[in-house]
């Protein structure tokens, strides 16, 4: 009986050492999975959110690329919907003047001054001359406000960059004329 007896022991001992070992090994796992650097949930949001954002920027990316063509051909039909430069200055002289008439101002100075934007760096407009713009113009509010309207619809195109406004003193009449002052652009194509 006394060898049964010691061959329970060992094998208590064994099983005894097994767990042992067992949480040894757990122990030093726990240890490693508390240690480790984790991502907490607000992070993951704030990783998602950037991921939809990039996303989104992708798609509008292609978006663009897709309707390049379109715009393209847009730009060359407003390109040659411009008038040329060799007609350009009494075809636009003789709008403004038109459209003065029909709004029932007068034009007192016109001051016309052409950029070459093909001979600037940071435009690639090859072929177009930029013509600014300097009018005064004498008139009533309503005619002043037609004038600027028929700029807006006129078939040429023309940027109003900027309206100074003040009235001519005539005594304590306020209701008298406006003079305007106007900074405008338009665009010439050159003949090719």
């Amino acid at each position: 009986m006394r060898q049964d007896f010691t061959v329970q022991k060992r094998a208590i001992l064994i099983v005894l050492g097994l767990l042992l070992a067992a949480d040894i090994g757990l122990g030093i796992y726990s240890y490693e999975l508390s240690t480790a650097p984790h991502t907490p949930q607000k992070e993951f949001d704030a990783e998602n959110l950037r991921l939809k954002v990039l996303e989104a920027d992708i798609k509008g990316a292609q978006t663009i690329k897709e309707d390049m063509p379109k715009t393209k051909q847009d730009c060359e039909k407003f390109e040659k919907s411009l008038p040329l430069e060799s007609v350009g200055s009494s075809s636009m002289t003789a709008d403004l003047d038109g459209i003065a008439k029909q709004s029932g101002v007068q034009i007192v100075t016109q001051a016309v001054k052409e950029k070459d934007l093909s001979k600037q760096k940071d435009l690639s407009a090859g072929g177009m001359t930029e013509v600014e713009i300097d009018l005064t113009v004498n008139g009533d509010y309503s005619g002043v406000a037609h004038f600027v309207n028929g700029l807006q619809r006129s078939q040429k195109f023309y940027i109003v960059d900027a309206l100074a406004l003040s009235t001519e003193s005539q005594g304590q009449n306020t209701n008298g004329p406006l003079r305007v002052a106007m900074h405008l652009r338009t665009y010439f194509r050159e003949a090719a």
